[in-house]
């Protein structure tokens, strides 16, 4: 929200029976008295403000100085003592006090995301340095929050109006939640707060600082890039028509069906999303529906599958297909290198063995593991514990049930120890909850189940992703400084401080942390909101995941556009998506148009001209870095069109591109493939269930040895 509108000034209110404060004929005229209070103004008229009442009294000094935390006590003891109905009519006592803002200062500029009313706040400061704030709403409960708070900081130091926290507003009986128009209090409280950081900056002559780049999508359809890394995920986002007649020809004329990961490079995104319309066996997705889709392509007719992803995505696609029966339908990888992943190789170390063999001597045990890894370190840590896998969106759900469904177990979680620590932390947050909250989460858990389960859970603390890994204090703390009062999105895999500054954000309707799948519902969420109100509005997104979501948000933001019919007949509404990175982060490489098929990756590389945050290399950082994961890069546009038109492989040149069945066996004699299925297989019956099945419990209780009776 841009914040650079000159502020109008609204006036301390004191806390009387009733609330009595002055109201200026000029809002933005600052009081010869700071923080004294004197008349009220008409509860529902949108005209202007009569002219203010004679004073009834003059605040005492401690009110004067009493800080803002100090007022809010004093507004929440006078809140306690009134009958719930009483408190609405105080609340529109309140909202009568606030002064109007002016038709000029009601503008998308200086609204307050999240809302569920349209509410707009200012401020500037005044000669001593004082921060004032003016606000509105065209709701009288939100504008009577707004007074309240308005009441509280207007005209305390900025470092007083940094001092309050969203919890001071737990007195008032303020419970945050999506939808609740309780948020107000929270994210007006958040804007004032931005407002105060930006005075202490302009105090101490600190230049504000490069904004994020971002992508901006208006109402029809049209994406304006602000920064170079932005432009570079941009510029395939209209693809060439030439390029997607090229592929959807050789798909449609040998049966090709194609599954991609979110995080795929934008121009094959951009490419795949245009050909989709013309051939439906194109998916892009997170990992785990991956699989899916390749099975429906091949009920579909499908005699190939492309596969766009790392290499346990191939892996997965294959086992699945042979699990249902489609073992003649090809799959292929993109590159004849092998496409890693920084998850999957720390859950195939020697150090993750050591610590499934510390979970294999404690018992009853459970190891959930993270489905982004492959089917043979799958197979290998289920014959070591009785093993679940389990997804971003699903883990949490996985976990709580395993130890409400099995007595003093012991869950082992791994690899991605961001997303444990970030586990670890979501249930010392739910131990503090209240019993009907915590309910809500999981029906068969209460504060003491979830204290008790605390110190029976164990995450592997060696293992994460390089591109979540670049979501650490830097980043935060340029996000607390002028990204606030934005949505905050985050995937469960980033450090702690993105993940608490998230989970935040979502107490107050603001934020979500999960699965990519996830992410991209959130933001489509919150654009029907606005949608459905059909007022001007900016909302501004901070993308907490691998910048090659873009081309799938884009394609959903536009979708949603046009489902509401004409931008001529609608608000003026638009969507920002902030990259949390260096606002020029990209590199150059060297073109080389004589690419023979089948060299490697480095050459599939170097086909992309302008490649997002290779600057610094893997786990980047706001200097420089990125949020793109270079193994995801691997898979070119020029290999897919080489694959596609090489088929079928008479000559056998795509051996080293096809995704082979793992024929080897366990230590236990069994075939990988189907041993490290079975993890997968517990996933969907507890994902149709909500249960853990009956083997895997036995298994958990006894040991892999046995099976229930």
């Amino acid at each position: 929200m841009d914040t650079s509108t000159p502020a109008a000034v609204a006036s301390f209110v004191t806390l009387a029976k009733t609330p009595n404060l002055l109201l200026p004929s000029n809002p933005f005229r600052c009081l010869t008295r700071p923080r004294a209070s004197l008349a009220v103004c008409c509860a529902n008229s949108h005209a202007s403000p009569p002219p203010p009442s004679p004073l009834p009294r003059v605040a005492s000094d401690e009110e004067e100085v009493a800080p803002p935390r100090l007022r809010l006590r004093r507004i929440a003891e006078e809140f306690r003592a009134l009958s719930e109905a009483d408190r609405a009519h105080r609340l529109l006592a309140y909202a009568a006090a606030l002064p109007r803002l002016t038709e000029a200062d009601r503008v998308a500029a200086n609204r307050v995301m999240g809302c569920v009313a349209q509410v707009w706040l200012l401020g500037r400061c005044d000669g001593a340095g004082n921060i004032l704030f003016a606000a509105d709403s065209d709701s009288e409960l939100s504008r009577g929050y707004c007074s309240c708070l308005v009441s509280a900081l207007d005209g305390a130091p900025p470092e007083e109006v940094l001092d309050v926290d969203t919890a001071d507003l737990a007195p008032l009986g303020v419970a945050a939640g999506a939808r609740s128009r309780a948020n107000t209090w929270h994210n007006v409280l958040v804007g004032m707060k931005k407002l105060a950081r930006a005075a202490i900056a302009a105090r101490e002559g600190r230049p504000r600082g490069e904004p994020f780049p971002s992508l901006l999508i208006g109402r029809d359809g049209a994406v304006r890039a602000q920064g170079s890394y932005a432009e570079a995920q941009a510029m395939f986002l209209s693809p060439d028509h030439s390029k997607i007649a090229e592929l959807v020809n050789t798909l449609m004329e040998k049966k090709i069906g194609i599954v991609a990961h979110f995080y795929m490079d934008p121009e094959v995104q951009g490419i795949l999303t245009g050909a989709k319309r013309q051939w439906p066996h194109i998916h892009i997705s997170d990992s785990l529906v991956m699989a899916d889709s390749a099975v429906q392509m091949a009920e579909a007719g499908c005699k190939y599958i492309a596969v766009l992803g790392v290499d346990f995505m191939s892996e997965n696609v294959r086992a699945i297909l042979d699990q249902a029966g489609f073992n003649k339908v090809d799959v292929y990888r993109m590159s004849s290198e092998q496409i890693g992943c920084s998850l999957a190789d720390a859950a195939s170390s020697s150090a993750y063995t050591q610590f499934l063999k510390a979970a294999s001597r404690s018992s009853p045990s459970l190891h959930v593991i993270y489905i982004n890894t492959s089917l043979e370190t799958k197979a290998r840590t289920h014959e070591l514990v009785p093993t679940i896998t389990c997804t971003s969106s699903n883990v949490v759900a996985t976990i709580l049930q395993a130890f409400s469904q099995i007595p003093d177990l012991n869950v082992w979680y791994g690899p991605d120890s961001y997303m444990g620590a970030n586990i670890a932390d979501l249930f010392k947050r739910m131990a503090i909850m209240s019993d009907e909250e915590i309910s809500e989460i999981h029906p068969d858990h209460n504060r003491e189940t979830i204290s008790s389960l605390l110190p029976r859970l164990h995450y592997y603390q060696n293992g994460n992703c390089i591109v979540h890994d670049m979501f650490g204090h830097e980043v935060v703390e340029k996000i607390k400084e002028e990204y606030s009062d934005a949505f905050l999105t985050a995937h469960f895999e980033v450090p702690g401080e993105m993940f608490s500054l998230s989970m935040e954000a979502k107490t107050r309707g603001m934020g979500v942390v999960g699965s990519t799948q996830n992410i991209l519902d959130f933001i489509k969420n919150h654009l029907n909101l606005a949608l459905d109100r059909n007022v001007d509005d900016h909302l501004q997104f901070v993308l907490g995941t691998e910048s090659g979501m873009i081309t799938s948000i884009v394609a959903a933001v536009r979708k949603l556009f046009d489902s509401y019919g004409s931008s001529e007949d609608g608000a003026n509404i638009e969507v920002e998506i902030v990259f949390p990175v260096s606002r020029d982060s990209v590199s150059k490489t060297s073109v080389d148009d004589s690419h023979d098929f089948g060299s490697s990756v480095t050459n599939d590389l170097e086909q992309i001209t302008i490649v997002p945050g290779v600057v610094s290399g893997e786990g980047c950082s706001i200097h420089g870095g990125c949020a793109s994961c270079p193994y995801m890069k691997m898979n070119s546009l020029r290999s897919l069109l080489n694959v596609c038109q090489q088929l079928p492989d008479e000559d056998n040149i795509l051996s080293v591109y096809q995704a082979s069945r793992l024929n080897a066996k366990t230590s236990h004699g069994k075939l990988v493939a189907e041993v490290g299925c079975e993890p997968i297989l517990h996933m969907r019956h507890f994902q149709a269930t909500k249960r853990l099945p009956d083997k895997l419990v036995y298994q958990a209780i006894h040991g892999n040895g046995g099976e229930p009776s």
